[in-house]
Parts: structure tokens; C-alpha cells; sequence
């Protein structure tokens, strides 16, 4: 355990927060995407099948209900309790496009050829293009909430910091995962456009407020 996986978590849960809070406040899931969500679902609760077999920590068994709780939360507001404001019409990324190349190279290329390798293996690919259909939905709308982009740049931070995570866990243990890394990269990378813009309209905002002051 070290300072980058802690506030990487810290990120991520901060994330889930942020979207639950957003659309129980608002009674709206308008701006999110539905179909992200069921990947973000499919992903920890493929990854963390060991809760039922095996205890590491408080830490991470903790971390693991919350971010398995988070994900079912929030698609069952999505799709049941508020599904009269889920904007079906944006969000049509064909995620069977997503889901069967991520099983397909977990089968392939994993650890070892066990169920709950596997599963893992294909939870960490899965999760590395979940975001791709809310992306694809800002393409389509062409801006965001505020408050959405706070979900989304909260999330982002989170798998940036895990790249962190890793680099230490390199120097100080010998530790190297070649597939979480190479994911990871990869889902950070998907993000980097979006960072972009972030951090510039943030600083518009912030000019904005200090000319009106």
C-alpha cells in the first residue's frame, strides 16, 4: 500500500460520489451514459469475485463493496429509478463492440488460464474502453454539466494516478504487471483529450468570476 493507490482510490470513490449524488439531487441521470455505466458494473463485479473466496485486508475488502455498491447504484437509478431521464437517443455506443474483444484478448492473453484470472484479466481490459460510451455521448451533445465533468475528470485521476501506483511499486517491490500498465495507459490516454479541455474551461471559469468580481 502506498500514497499514490490510496489517493488513486480516494479519487475513484470521490467520482462515484459525485455521479450519485448528482443524479439523486437532480431526480435526472441527463448527461450520463447508461451504457458506461453497465460496463463499469460488468468490470468490478467480474474483477472482485475473490470477495466471496478470499480477505486481503479491511482496506481493500472495504474498497471493493463500495466500488461493487457504487456501480449497482448507479445503474439501477439509471435504468429503473430515473430511466424517464436517460437520454436513450445520445447514447448508442454498441458496447457488444467493447465487451467481445475484451473477453476474446483476456482469454488469450492472461496470467493464467483459470476462471478467476481470466475474469480478472478481462475486468481490467473491459474497464481500460468503459468510458468510451460517455465520450462518444459528449461527442454527440458536444458539452457537459459541470458537475458531470467533475465526475468525469475525478475518474480520470484516478487510473493517472495509478500509473504512479505502479512506477513506485517497480522501484520499491520489483513489481510489474504488463497488462494493468498497458490498460491503464491505455484508458488514461482516452482521457487526455477530454483533461484538455477540463483544465481550460476551468480556467475560463475562473477568469470569467474574476472579471465580474
Amino acid at each position: 500500500m502506498n500514497l499514490f493507490r490510496i489517493t488513486a482510490d480516494v479519487a475513484h470513490a470521490v467520482a462515484i460520489v459525485i455521479l450519485l449524488l448528482k443524479i439523486w439531487k437532480s431526480r435526472s441521470c441527463e448527461g450520463i451514459s447508461g451504457r458506461s455505466q453497465i460496463l463499469f458494473a460488468i468490470t468490478f463485479f467480474t474483477r472482485y469475485l475473490d470477495l466471496f473466496t478470499s480477505f486481503y485486508s479491511l482496506y481493500n475488502t472495504v474498497m471493493k463493496i463500495l466500488f461493487l455498491a457504487g456501480s449497482i447504484g448507479t445503474v439501477y437509478l439509471m435504468w429503473v429509478k430515473f430511466k424517464a431521464t436517460y437520454d436513450r437517443n445520445n447514447d448508442t455506443f454498441r458496447i457488444e463492440f467493447l465487451v467481445i474483444p475484451s473477453f476474446i484478448l483476456a482469454l488469450i492473453i492472461n496470467h493464467e488460464f483459470m476462471f478467476m484470472e481470466v475474469m480478472w484479466t478481462f475486468s481490467i481490459y473491459l474497464e481500460a474502453v468503459a468510458i468510451m460510451p460517455q465520450l462518444f455521448m459528449l461527442s454527440r451533445t458536444g458539452n457537459a454539466e459541470t458537475i458531470t465533468a467533475h465526475y468525469l475528470f475525478a475518474l480520470g485521476s484516478y487510473r493517472f494516478l495509478y500509473i504512479f501506483n505502479w512506477i513506485y511499486r517497480y522501484y520499491t517491490e520489483s513489481f510489474f504487471d504488463p497488462i494493468a500498465v498497458v490498460a491503464g495507459i491505455v484508458q488514461t490516454v482516452l482521457y487526455a483529450d477530454f483533461f484538455y479541455l477540463y483544465i481550460i474551461r476551468v480556467i475560463q471559469t475562473k477568469r470569467q468570476f474574476e472579471m465580474s468580481a
